[in-house]
């Protein structure tokens, strides 16, 4: 057997003929990830009337597959680097199609939190891949065209998941019921298997060695924090009804997250491959991005939870018109996500991400007038355009964030840092549905039967509380683009300088086994 060594220069990009296809493949199992993000909130009411079981599952649909997801990314993107992008991919979605089909067939609700936890480490494969296979395919300025239509499509995605949601469910196809939502995965995973061998293999020529027992304490400690704030959601007596286990496993949670800094600090001054990148500790600037990136899309995701299970729990609208109510929102979301990158931000930088904030924030207390104001046991027409006013905020802020999360961090810490603020946004869409879930069903005591007014009662609670965490967003927004942040972290780097290269193998200019 023969090893093949890895050329001394790419080879040019362009001339790979099957290129745009390729795109195409990869467009669909990104747009594939967020469909069914964005397509189970609407059905969960409609799975929960079927499967039985207590409200808080209704929560765990959503977070059992976020969880994983967020935990596994990084390390899904390691593995692409060390066994090749292209194999890791086809793995990926072998395992979300599975997952899909073991949700559809699902018996129980415990069967199907299950699948959603296989979907959403199969996601954690696929998607790490996409950005590495087509920077692989490309090059120059095919390479931001290649990008740049990553945008729409998931816009697109974005758009069609709460209306597909609703489409599937109310049509009850041949008695599918809910379980149409994950069916829909199945013709879009085939295709995507079939047009994989248009996929150009690719590696990284300096391969990482996996960090498992960072991955271990990641998810220990993000499992610890997530479960019993999801448990304890309908518990009677607020938090203080909480069992001492509850108790305990957030306290234990909360530590190992506290500690995960320094263990990966330690890891990497030992010479060690770690999670993420240690120098990325050294930047406070970028601990207040991924604090604004937990609390603004815990927001976004909590918030469209709580208009679905106030509108079907409530004034029992049917699925199909509680998934339409939540298109302006997605739909002012992909609007202005195009218009913030082609126009507002290459103009007005990181002032655009504060304009989407205070959209955001006015959209919110909007919705909690309309709430506060209008009727419990009919549709809120004034509502829609609240969530609109929601998604043009939505889309304003998350353009220019990640351009100003990455503007500080160094070269070499690029690839960490944008699969930690990626993990970081699914963590926060997670916290979401279980914190402003969990409002939600204290506030409205969701035990059977719900009168209209205590639903309306809750969704009052969680938007009030999404009021909170927008003003902590922008706090942490605020510390994050403060320009005496830039100074500081350089004067911290170069205080530390000296200890991380004598603390790491430093050889030949790579530390860690890393450029």
């Amino acid at each position: 057997m023969t090893t093949e060594a890895p050329p001394t220069t790419p080879p040019p990009t362009t001339l790979y003929r099957w290129r745009w296809a390729a795109l195409a493949t990869l467009l669909v199992a990104e747009a594939m990830n967020l469909l069914d993000c964005t397509i189970t909130p609407v059905a969960a009411p409609v799975i929960r009337a079927d499967l039985g079981g207590p409200a808080s599952d209704i929560q765990w649909y959503g977070a059992a597959y976020t969880l994983p997801f967020a935990v596994l990314l990084i390390t899904g993107g390691r593995l692409g680097d060390i066994a090749g992008r292209t194999r890791i991919f086809r793995i990926g979605v072998v395992g979300f199609l599975l997952g899909s089909l073991a949700c559809a067939l699902a018996p129980s609700a415990g069967t199907l939190i299950a699948a959603r936890a296989v979907q959403g480490a199969a996601a954690a494969l696929v998607i790490p891949q996409t950005i590495g296979l087509i920077r692989g395919m490309f090059d120059g300025a095919e390479l931001a065209r290649a990008m740049g239509s990553i945008g729409p499509v998931m816009g697109l995605a974005a758009v069609s998941g709460p209306v597909l949601g609703g489409v599937l469910t109310h049509a009850d196809l041949l008695g599918s019921s809910w379980r149409a939502v994950f069916l829909v995965n199945v013709p879009l995973g085939l295709g995507v298997l079939l047009a994989s061998p248009l996929l150009r293999e690719d590696r990284s020529a300096h391969r990482p060695r996996l960090d498992l027992p960072g991955t271990a304490l990641a998810v220990l400690g993000i499992g610890l924090t997530v479960f019993p704030l999801i448990d304890g959601g309908t518990a009677e007596g607020g938090t203080a009804g909480w069992p001492a286990e509850n108790w305990a496993a957030l306290g234990v949670g909360v530590t190992v997250l506290v500690a995960f800094p320094w263990h990966q600090r330690h890891r990497s001054r030992r010479g060690r491959s770690a999670l993420v990148e240690a120098g990325l500790f050294r930047h406070r600037g970028f601990f207040a991005a991924l604090a604004a990136s937990t609390l603004f899309f815990a927001v976004v995701n909590g918030l469209t939870l709580v208009v679905v299970l106030q509108l079907e729990l409530g004034p029992h609208i049917d699925v199909l018109p509680a998934g339409l109510t939540l298109l302006p929102w997605s739909g002012a979301m992909a609007v202005s996500s195009w218009i913030a990158g082609t126009r507002l931000v290459p103009r007005y930088g990181p002032r655009v991400m504060f304009a989407g904030l205070a959209a955001l924030l006015l959209g919110t207390a909007a919705a909690l007038a309309v709430y506060a104001t209008g009727p419990a046991t009919s549709f809120p027409w004034l509502l829609p355009p609240a969530l609109a006013v929601c998604g043009l905020g939505q889309g304003l802020f998350a353009v220019p964030y990640f351009t100003t999360a990455l503007h500080r961090v160094r070269p070499h810490e690029t690839g960490s840092a944008a699969g930690l603020l990626n993990a970081v946004q699914q963590l926060g869409g997670t916290l979401g549905v279980a914190s402003l879930g969990t409002v939600f069903f204290r506030g409205a005591a969701v035990h059977g039967p719900v009168p209209g007014d205590a639903v309306l009662n809750g969704a009052r609670n969680a938007f009030g509380l999404a009021v909170a965490l927008l003003l902590a967003t922008g706090a942490a927004a605020a510390f994050m683009t403060a320009p005496g942040r830039r100074r500081a972290d350089e004067a911290t780097e170069g205080a530390e300088a000296k200890g991380a290269c004598e603390g790491a193998a430093c050889e030949g200019g790579h530390v860690n086994g890393r450029s």
